[in-house]
């Protein structure tokens, strides 16, 4: 008879009682005090306007004391949140919605000194700005060291630190529960850490740090239905937010790759379609003509798998991953085709820029005076959500009171033609909106609706 194996079962290692400080107490009060000096509260001052009665809006006390009675009020209000301290000379990082539409902003650092602040870029598609201390003396601040978001792994330790509710700079712990999370914010560039570590209102722009006490996240956003923590808390990743920073301390502007081409999700249906195991990557849909992408040899009904060895899990991804890219860096692109799988090479360019031919403002008594515009090309057109192939011009800046705001042009209209007269180029409308007309007939593309219009001249 066979003789049966026998298993031989490991002993479990033995328990020893800590020999050492170190082994009795794990502590992060080492990072902790490294770091927390960089971290700085932002104060953001706005003026809104406030009714001044709780019956402005009340038809009967109206007929009485007439609207004039209501007029409304500036009340001043003001918003906490967090910075990041990310150069010696006085350069904070923080998130976009914490400033948005102050009129004063300060900093106060963790020792109590406060500075008033510039605000050198508000960058809307990443919800991040960049702010400069006004007049920093001698000072050198403490500033922190980014790391490579790429490098975090779920279940690394990572510390938050910021100033949640106003009651002061606060340090907590987690986790780091997950990687390139989508779906979180309504900015471009989706591609968020989440930890369970406690944000709170008032941690955004602070700072998520590992136990090197390094920065791997500027925190923004929590997913919660009380207010509260819940242990669910996103930060942008650091590799993203160091870019801006980047073009803050340097005073150059952000200058962004552009692909040429636009991408959907490939979902269980579209992968069974194309014959693929899974779904995964992110699928070409249509290609600019002569972008960049198209003279790469990308076609519409490409999946980009991978950008230099990160796999593409969705469009989002990928719009991260190549963001990330230095302008004129080359990149390796997974794509399938069919069933054939090949890797592209493909050089980083950026959006090309608008000649003066592509702009114009037009100024005088003109009904349009205060409206800035541009010539829509691929590049804007795909920013804007338009096809390719989009014509007219779109609005990109009004002045404040002009006789073009008051009569109810937004920013980011579309205008398509001006008394008949199509507007497909900047001169077009230029050459058309500084006349004098008794009355306007304005056809123009907002939201996705085409509308039709008459106002004086």
């Amino acid at each position: 008879m066979a003789q049966a194996d026998t298993v031989v079962v490991a002993p479990p290692e033995p328990r020893q009682v800590p020999g050492s400080d170190t082994q009795v107490k794990l502590s992060f009060a080492p990072v902790v005090k490294a770091v927390a000096p960089s971290v700085v509260n932002v104060y953001a001052t706005r003026i809104e306007q406030q009714q001044a009665s709780p019956f402005a809006s009340d038809p009967f006390f109206s007929r009485f004391f007439g609207n004039g009675q209501f007029q409304s009020r500036p009340r001043e209000s003001r918003a906490l949140g967090s910075g990041v301290i990310v150069d010696a000379g006085g350069v904070i990082l923080t998130n976009r919605h914490v400033i948005e539409g102050a009129t004063d902003v300060r900093i106060a650092l963790s020792d109590g000194r406060e500075f008033a602040v510039d605000v050198v870029i508000e960058d809307a598609q990443t919800d991040l700005a960049v702010l400069r201390v006004r007049e920093p003396g001698d000072t050198s601040f403490p500033s922190i060291t980014f790391a490579d978001s790429d490098a975090l792994l779920v279940g690394d330790l990572v510390l938050a630190i910021g100033n949640p509710f106003g009651v002061g700079q606060t340090v907590t712990s987690g986790i780091v529960s997950a990687l390139a999370r989508t779906g979180v914010e309504s900015s471009d560039y989706e591609f968020f850490i989440q930890t369970d570590a406690a944000i709170n209102p008032g941690n955004s722009g602070g700072a998520l740090v590992d136990l090197d006490g390094h920065l791997v996240g500027i925190n923004t956003a929590i997913f919660s239905q009380t207010g509260g923590s819940v242990g669910i808390g996103f930060a942008i990743p650091a590799n993203m937010a160091e870019l801006v920073a980047k073009a803050g301390i340097s005073g150059s502007e952000i200058v962004r790759p552009w692909f040429g081409a636009k991408l959907q999700t490939v979902t269980s249906d579209i992968a069974s379609s194309l014959g693929m195991a899974a779904p995964q990557g992110a699928l070409i849909s249509e290609v600019a003509p002569d972008g960049p992408a198209a003279r790469a040899g990308f076609a519409a009904g490409d999946v980009i798998l991978s950008i230099d060895g990160f796999a593409i899990e969705d469009p989002s991804a990928f719009n991260f991953r190549l963001a990330t890219k230095p302008i004129g860096q080359a990149t390796a692109l997974e794509r399938l085709r069919g069933n054939d799988t090949s890797t592209v090479q493909f050089t980083v360019e950026p959006a090309p820029a608008a000649g003066s031919d592509m702009l114009a403002t037009i100024t005088g008594t003109s009904r349009f005076a205060g409206t800035s515009v541009r010539q829509i090309d691929p590049a804007l057109a795909e920013a804007k959500g338009l096809p390719y192939d989009a014509k007219g011009v779109i609005v990109t800046a009004l002045d404040p009171g002009s006789a073009a705001a008051q009569m109810g042009l937004h920013i980011d209209d579309v205008i398509l033609s001006l008394n008949d007269v199509a507007i497909d180029t900047a001169k077009a409308f230029s050459d058309t909106a500084s006349q004098r007309a008794r009355t306007w007939q304005i056809i123009l593309q907002r939201d996705g609706r085409v509308s039709r219009s008459i106002v004086s001249g």
